[in-house]
């Protein structure tokens, strides 16, 4: 097989034309991360995510989860949606709810997946059969180490990949493979002592620089968490219902972050600035309907409504003309509503009448 630097450099190319803004290619010594995470997993911070543990060293060791991986090909897709509302104005607007850029349009799963498929086909076409297999967040994969020694960028002190050209409003995809190709060269940091990711988190999520607390994160608590949310964390979610972006949107880097082209990760069915009521009232039936496709139908109407129970409670204040109207909503659903959805429903009740709004 022809693996030398001219293959290297049509998969970049060929990469580019696919619609990956970069591409890089790592060995597959993962050791130093996985010393981290194995502390990270000892400390308990991934909190209800057992599947974390249930792949031994699958997760840091690629010749264990695919037999014969001797490099990672890494690749970058930015996700910015264009003309979506401005983020700091959703958050600023507690009757609205917030939801990760990343999330605002199709499954990013699909389009990435099918795109390294191509990817992988194309490099089939040059060399002819080589052993592979393709990845989007979908198995015990270290991806931001991976990225970083591809060196598609450094890792954050909030635990993103940042990149100088980018910032870090991207996803990241790998193929596995068993060609000899030669790695690429790491980025150096450029955090310094810049700590606005750290001082800006709701929840103080971020520990320490580059350690997070998946149990305090409001992306973890809001997708990945099945049970009960913390009562001490429901006040500092605010209004974000899906996910969190704070650590990236007061990012410096992201000055520079690049909006995608694809049509697939524009915001869809008004996601990026629709009302709290609006969704609330989203029978089981329209919100399976209308997140089909979307990477938020995953956590399921549920939570999806244990979620936005809480951003309502928290859209309460004195001065609200809105207050009315969220009580409303809030009463009607509770007989209705799982056990869990009205948990959090009675909560955001009793903390509506602290305000003492005579209602």
């Amino acid at each position: 097989m022809d693996t030398n630097n001219g293959l290297q450099k049509d998969i970049v190319t060929w990469a580019a034309q696919l619609g990956f803004q970069s591409t890089g290619f790592s060995d597959i010594d993962l050791s130093t991360s996985e010393r981290y995470l194995m502390s990270w997993l000892q400390a308990g911070y991934q909190g209800d995510m057992d599947w974390m543990l249930k792949h031994g060293t699958k997760r840091s060791r690629p010749a264990e989860l695919v037999e014969n991986t001797c490099s990672i090909i890494s690749v970058r897709m930015d996700y910015l949606p264009v003309d979506s509302a401005d983020p700091a104005m959703v958050l600023n607007h507690p009757e609205l709810g917030y939801i990760s850029r990343y999330a605002l349009g199709r499954d990013y799963h699909k389009v990435m997946r099918k795109k390294l498929q191509k990817l992988a086909g194309k490099i089939t076409e040059e060399i002819g059969d080589f052993g592979y297999r393709v990845f989007v967040d979908s198995a015990p994969v270290l991806e931001k180490p991976i990225a970083v020694k591809a060196g598609l960028g450094w890792m954050g002190k909030h635990t993103n990949i940042l990149s100088r050209e980018a910032g870090s409003w991207f996803f990241l995809g790998e193929i596995y493979t068993d060609l000899p190709l030669a790695p690429s060269t790491p980025l150096s940091n450029h955090c310094g002592e810049c700590t606005a990711c750290i001082d800006i988190c709701p929840t103080k999520a971020i520990i320490a620089p580059y350690e997070l607390d998946a149990r305090l994160c409001i992306s973890y608590l809001t997708i990945e968490h099945k049970g009960a949310i913390p009562e001490a964390l429901r006040p500092l979610m605010g209004n974000r219902i899906y996910g969190c972006d704070d650590c990236q949107l007061i990012c410096p880097w992201n000055r520079f972050a690049q909006f995608s082209q694809l049509d697939d990760f524009a915001a869809r069915h008004q996601l990026d600035c629709s009302h709290l009521i609006e969704l609330f009232e989203w029978t089981e039936e329209a919100f399976l309907n209308r997140m089909q496709g979307s990477p938020i139908r995953r956590i399921g109407y549920e939570r999806w409504q244990r979620n936005i129970a809480i951003a309502l409670g928290n859209s309460a204040n004195p001065k609200s003309s809105l207050n009315t109207l969220v009580k409303k909503s809030l009463t009607k659903h509770l007989e209705h509503s799982t056990p869990l959805v009205k948990e959090h429903i009675q909560w955001s009740l009793k903390r509506i009448r602290s305000f003492d709004l005579s209602l």
